[in-house]
């Protein structure tokens, strides 16, 4: 059971990492100061493979109509993907992929609206950069160098995801033998040291949730593995970068109510000094984090 003597014991643990304190990004003029307050982002999922339903958006004018109605329920950014991480989802080619993004970050940014598009395809992310991307959602540490490279050149923003694999399609089991929180770190040590050799200035670290590897497919085992790495997040912050994470669902526990399930998350995330939070339901986790800001000063 969490309770408060495990808040207090990795709090003392810990005590220097808590006072961590973050750079500010700017996108596109946007200024977002994660020292003062988090940032929301939105989901669009261009796959039918998407577990997700409420995120499924099979057609252009849906895609670019969803992100519009997030944008306006709070969300500060809109992720756009087009392939799912489940390891039964079909697996999408380069233009298969493009063919699906490009009209909706091109009309998402003509409304004024920040795009992150996830992908771990080079080709992909060359095409979604020029059609206006603002972040890349890197989720594979393949041909890292050449990605951040094109990042680079935009000016854009990098979500480095950590993955213990060559991409979150190729992952097997999860490595528990070290505490994950530390492989982490040095993990995003070395990358963040590549993305900055390649010119690289805006990173976020995403620690991954997990539910792509063959091992942490068990209800209980995934749940607590989540739960125990957003409330270590803090400690990644050391690193001096804004963490992202994207909120679970947890089904096996909530059931028909699994879309209450992100809210619940997002208390947890927040408690460990989450920055971006990666969410389909923006309103509920929006409405959790300006509650949790009302116990503030």
């Amino acid at each position: 059971m969490l309770n408060l003597e495990y808040l207090a014991d990795l709090l003392e643990e810990h005590k220097e990492a808590a006072q961590a304190r973050v750079k500010s990004i700017s996108l596109d003029g946007t200024l977002f100061d994660f020292n003062s307050r988090p940032a929301i982002m939105g989901v669009i999922n261009l796959s039918p493979d998407s577990w997700y339903r409420e995120s499924v958006c099979l057609t252009e004018d849906h895609a670019i109509q969803r992100g519009k109605v997030l944008h306006a329920q709070g969300a500060h950014l809109i992720d756009v993907g087009a392939e799912s991480t489940l390891a039964h989802a079909a697996r999408v080619g380069d233009s298969g992929q493009t063919t699906k993004l490009l009209p909706v970050i091109r009309a998402l940014r003509a409304a004024g609206i920040l795009v992150s598009a996830e992908t771990y395809h080079p080709e992909v992310a060359r095409a979604c950069l020029e059609a206006g991307a603002n972040i890349l959602n890197l989720t594979g540490q393949e041909l890292s160098d050449s990605m951040y490279r094109m990042a680079a050149e935009r000016k854009a923003a990098v979500i480095i995801c950590y993955v213990q694999g060559k991409n979150v399609r190729e992952a097997a089991d999860f490595d528990f033998a070290t505490d994950p929180t530390a492989a982490m770190y040095e993990y995003f040590a070395r990358q963040i040291e590549i993305a900055a050799q390649n010119g690289v200035e805006k990173i976020f670290l995403d620690p991954g949730l997990g539910f792509y590897y063959r091992n942490l497919q068990d209800g209980a085992r995934r749940v607590r593995h989540q739960m125990t790495t957003f409330l270590n997040t803090f400690r990644l912050r050391r690193l001096g970068f804004p963490v992202c994470h994207a909120l679970p669902h947890a089904f096996e526990y909530f059931g028909e109510e699994v879309r209450s399930a992100e809210a619940f998350f997002a208390v947890l995330a927040a408690l460990g000094k989450t920055d971006l939070f990666r969410t389909h339901e923006v309103p509920r986790v929006r409405a959790v984090l300006e509650t949790l800001r009302a116990f503030g000063p």
